[in-house]
């Protein structure tokens, strides 16, 4: 057995599980289930007894607590890291809590950084969990605010923090929302992809770089925490 699961058991038979150290680009267009799937993948791994790191661009730190309180106890949400780059930007004077830490905007790149270096500091090194995910929801968010090369440097240090802690990392990016070269600068970062796309109302999945070969494209819903894989393509 490799160390992490993605929590979908049609997946991680097919690619064997994710090897620590490895980041991964969750690639595709908007309304294809990505900040779902993140969720999902967070939820699972705290179930494993694990820890989970999130940056947010999109939804605020008390939003995202609100989701995950039908779904996991309180201590278990206390192994969720929060650094919410959202409720700051609104004019909001707000102090850091235990699970959510805030960034002043998706601009302030430094204070991300510090925020996740805390949380990696509390659950890897003080409290000694043995697996963390960090996920990045999103990248494309973030290039809306600065340029791809110091998006890159920024990415590079903690891709490289990732291995360096045997965790694993994830890293949505919005297909079409920029060009090829910045899509491919981004990728160099990441040995792994997991693509996701639409066919009329459905959703579908695949995972590059976790094995010998792609894995087929698999049809899926979501409810609630559960990643439903359907039948055929």
């Amino acid at each position: 057995m490799l160390d992490y699961s993605l929590g979908i058991p049609e997946v991680d038979e097919i690619t064997g599980g994710v090897p620590k150290g490895t980041n991964i680009m969750l690639l595709g267009p908007p309304l294809t289930g990505k900040h779902l799937l993140i969720r999902h993948i967070i939820y699972h791994t705290i179930k494993e007894g694990d820890s989970a790191v999130l940056v947010s661009t999109r939804d605020t730190g008390d939003e995202i607590i609100e989701w995950f309180s039908e779904y996991l106890e309180e201590e278990e949400r206390s192994r969720i890291g929060i650094v919410d780059c959202v409720t700051k930007s609104l004019g909001k004077n707000i102090h850091d809590k235990d699970v959510v830490k805030y960034a002043s905007s998706p601009v302030d790149l430094t204070g991300i950084g510090i925020k996740i270096s805390q949380f990696f500091e509390e659950f890897i090194r003080r409290r000694q969990i043995p697996k963390t995910i960090l996920c990045i929801d999103s990248v494309s968010t973030l290039l809306m605010y600065t340029n791809i090369q110091t998006l890159f440097r920024f990415l590079h240090v903690f891709t490289g923090r990732v291995k360096l802690a045997g965790a694993i990392g994830i890293y949505v990016v919005d297909e079409g929302m920029h060009d090829d070269k910045s899509i491919n600068t981004l990728k160099q970062l990441f040995p792994a992809v997991f693509e996701v796309k639409t066919d009329g109302e459905e959703n579908h999945l695949r995972i590059l770089g976790l094995g010998s070969k792609p894995t087929p494209w698999k049809r899926y819903e979501i409810d609630g925490v559960e990643v439903v894989i359907k039948s055929g393509e």
